[in-house]
């Protein structure tokens, strides 16, 4: 193919760099001539005057040297520039604000720049997920990274645009958490990343499909930072290109500059310096060498010196990346995650960012590791409705060993309704703290407050015909929202302390009296009325009353689960199936 490469949109020092510095290889450090020498030296010192790390490092660059010089920046822009020129198919970038997207934008925004006007044919599209709970450092560091790119891009004349998606209103986290009651994320039940991240990416990226058939994904995944992602990736590479196919979605296909690219190499390109290896009795070491006038610039005239104190301050965690699918890694550990995270057991990246002078957000750590707790297995029953959002009281299953007899925990459901409000007003409080302080913070979002209200209303297990939330949020602002008028809700907090006196007369459970009044209400108006028995029969079966109550009825219909009704008579199949075995083994 021929030359795309063209220097006239970028300036002297952008050339100098590009044609000199090397990366993914031993040739990325400044003094690799003269290096391999020295380490060899170093190798072939007395152990104990080595110590356990300069020892790793200087065996892992041997190796390197051995296997891999690197290529010169400008080898990565050519096979960008050639993936780009090789179909009309428009790029979505996948940018987080990390330090690998950010690399991955930098290169392509270069690569445009070096490119003739007239092959700039096809779109950029730069999306970032913004899952409403990021970290606040995060939210504002993307935010005016996006809005930089956009203009920059605009005044050069390059097809790059930037978008922000958002989770739909009634599936974000506080929607879900505080909205339906949904338990804190845990690794065994981590309900926040398919409808927070991979649902939003997922639709612009059909969006684009049906716009265009088909698109390309631009991604910062890198080998050495996640194998498990770099394996599929690599189980659905396209032979003989330097694409793979989407796992989940149809004409979408995954391309990753920089997979072959070290953290070393990452940050070279966003610090735009020099690196060299340093040998001394002390041992060895890494230092950047400030060798350009580029230092910390970004091609859209920005600099990268917020990104790396971002890093610095929380200690060097990883990045969340651009959730795509379910082979995506698990952000908990890292700074550009959520600040509620609570699948690892402590957010170490939080409590740095906290010791290094930002105590303002101390109360997000606090209320973190307060839903933290509620999963403790012991408060969970202080915290959760015995029953699940099915209305039903549901026990886990016999485990190895034990007797189908013996007395089994429940499961326990959502949060009950009084700590939802408790919590909702509490993060309300908060927010206001923040931005009287001065910090622009929004805990969350007014189409999240109308989400919420209406679960709460709808609730399957303790209807809030209250109607609380419109007045927790008037208490804590002083004004309304423009709330809208729930025709469903004819009854009120009045309406609700009849029917608890009631039930307690007639001995009746009055949670299901105010559900098939709310499944009447529901109904008004209809000229017909199909299955409306089904949803009566539907509410009157599900488990009313307190939880030793339904126990007692449960014990007394002998219920088990499906699996505990068969397991007796699978059992007996095992051992049938055993001595069938063994005899025909003695037979053979």
């Amino acid at each position: 193919m021929a030359e795309l490469f063209i220097a006239d949109g970028l300036d002297d020092e952008q050339i100098e760099y590009i044609e000199n510095e090397y990366f993914a290889g031993f040739k990325r450090y400044s003094n690799h001539q003269s290096l391999p020498a020295k380490l060899e030296h170093y190798a072939a010192l007395d152990e104990e005057l080595r110590n356990v790390s300069s020892t790793t490092l200087c065996r892992e660059l041997l190796r390197e040297h051995s296997n891999n010089e690197g290529f010169t920046l400008k080898h990565f822009i050519d096979d960008i520039q050639t993936v780009y020129c090789a179909d009309n198919r428009p790029w979505v970038i996948g940018y987080s604000g990390g330090k690998d997207s950010s690399a991955v934008v930098t290169l392509v925004y270069l690569a445009l720049l070096a490119l003739d006007e007239s092959k700039r044919t096809k779109h950029v599209y730069v999306v970032a997920s913004d899952t409403l709970v990021e970290t606040p450092l995060v939210v504002d560091h993307v935010n005016k990274s996006l809005e930089s790119i956009g203009n920059q891009a605009r005044r050069d004349g390059l097809p790059i645009s930037t978008h922000k998606v958002l989770p739909k209103p009634h599936q974000t986290f506080w929607s879900c958490l505080l909205g339906k009651g949904y338990p804190a994320p845990t690794k065994s039940f981590r309900w926040c990343t398919e409808r927070m991240k991979i649902d939003p990416v997922s639709d612009f990226i059909t969006d684009k499909v049906a716009k265009f058939d088909e698109v390309i994904v631009v991604l910062g995944s890198r080998s050495q930072e996640s194998a498990s992602r770099a394996q599929v990736i690599a189980k659905h590479k396209i032979e003989n290109t330097r694409l793979a196919r989407h796992t989940t979605l149809a004409n979408a296909f995954i391309y990753t500059p920089i997979d072959t690219w070290s953290m070393d190499d990452v940050w070279k390109i966003l610090r735009a310096c020099s690196l060299e290896v340093t040998i001394s009795p002390m041992g060895i070491g890494k230092k950047w060498a400030n060798d350009y006038d580029l230092e910390w610039e970004n091609p859209w005239g920005g600099k990268n010196l917020t990104l790396w104190n971002l890093y610095k301050d929380s200690s060097d965690q990883g990045e969340c990346p651009m959730v795509i699918d379910d082979s995506t890694p698990s952000c908990g550990n890292s700074r550009f995650g959520c600040w509620t995270c609570t699948v690892v057991t402590k957010d170490r990246a939080m409590e740095s960012l906290i010791q290094n002078g930002e105590e303002w957000m101390r109360p997000l750590l606090d209320f973190r590791n307060k839903l933290a707790d509620t999963n403790i297995p012991e408060n969970k029953s202080l915290y959760r409705n015995f029953k699940r959002r099915t209305g039903n009281v549901s026990y886990q299953r016999v485990k190895e060993g034990q007797e189908l007899t013996t007395e089994r925990d429940h499961i326990p459901g959502p949060y009950m309704l009084k700590f939802r409000k408790e919590w909702l007003k509490e993060l309300l409080v908060q927010e206001k703290l923040f931005n009287e302080s001065g910090y622009q913070v929004t805990l969350i979002t007014k189409p999240e407050l109308h989400a919420i209200r209406q679960e709460w209303l709808n609730d399957p297990n303790e209807p809030d015909w209250a109607d609380s939330l419109p007045q927790i949020y008037r208490d804590v602002y002083g004004h309304d929202l423009d709330w809208v008028i729930n025709d469903n809700n004819s009854f009120g907090e009045v309406e609700a302390q009849i029917l608890q006196q009631l039930g307690g007369e007639y001995d009746v459970s009055p949670e299901m009296i105010q559900k098939l009044l709310d499944l009447e209400i529901s109904l008004e108006g209809l000229s017909r009325r199909t299955g409306v028995f089904d949803k009566i029969g539907s509410l009157l079966k599900r488990d009313w009353g307190s939880l030793e109550e339904i126990k007692e009825k449960h014990a007394a219909l002998q219920s088990k689960s499906d699996f505990d009704l068969h397991k007796e008579q699978i059992k007996r199949y095992e051992d049938e199936i055993a001595k069938l075995d063994q005899q025909t083994k003695v037979e053979l």
